[in-house]
């Protein structure tokens, strides 16, 4: 049976993104099952049975079923492992310092970077107004973080060691996001961090995804 993707046609959701950037990596085939979330399809009973949040992504492969895109794209890291490109390490030590930056990635980054795409990118496209204090609030935070990750960075070309992973694969959405903001010159102001980003998200399964 294909793997199925739950999500919308747009792709707006950066949890869907990430998902999507791991199966390009993996170089896995997958049908999308856009989602009506104007009439509330995603609320449905039928969707509740695959993710009782009622949040995108759903993901199915056979039968299995997930929702949470960090849980989704271990998944497919473990189970495709001779699949494309293998973002995780059989080490267990390095694998370990992989999951570090996993969890950074989950509970730092992405707590401040998700917030200024809200502001920055997804209110002025639904019409809303940006609240400029929360912008400076979480521009004051996302650089704290941005600090920790060039020390890293200059210690080693990706966050989990010497190759790509799924801690860097996670970053993804959010990064194409923000910089399409003014956000980008938080990262312009890192060395270390400005070439990762630009390195990551020019990987061609990454271009690929967000281009076809």
């Amino acid at each position: 049976m294909a793997i199925k993707l739950y999500s919308t046609a747009d792709f707006l959701s950066t949890n869907a993104l990430r998902v999507i950037a791991c199966l390009a990596e993996k170089e896995l085939d997958y049908e999308v099952v856009n989602l009506n979330t104007s009439n509330k399809e995603h609320k449905s009973p039928e969707f509740l049975s695959r993710n009782p949040f009622g949040q995108v992504p759903a993901f199915e492969d056979g039968d299995l079923k997930l929702f949470e895109s960090r849980a989704i794209t271990q998944y497919l890291a473990h189970a495709y492992p001779d699949n494309g490109t293998n973002l995780i390490i059989h080490d267990p030590k390095k694998m370990a310092i992989v999951g570090v930056w996993t969890e950074v990635e989950s509970q730092k980054f992405d707590q401040f970077g998700s917030k200024l795409a809200w502001e920055l990118v997804y209110k002025p496209m639904f019409g809303l107004t940006t609240d400029d204090a929360l912008v400076e609030e979480n521009e004051k935070k996302l650089e704290q973080v941005l600090d920790v990750y060039e020390s890293r960075l200059s210690e080693s070309k990706y966050l989990g060691g010497d190759c790509f992973t799924l801690a860097d694969l996670h970053h993804l959405p959010v990064l194409k996001f923000l910089f399409g903001t003014k956000a980008k010159r938080l990262f312009d102001a890192r060395p270390h961090v400005s070439a990762w980003a630009a390195e990551i998200q020019s990987r061609p399964a990454w271009v690929k995804a967000i281009t076809t």
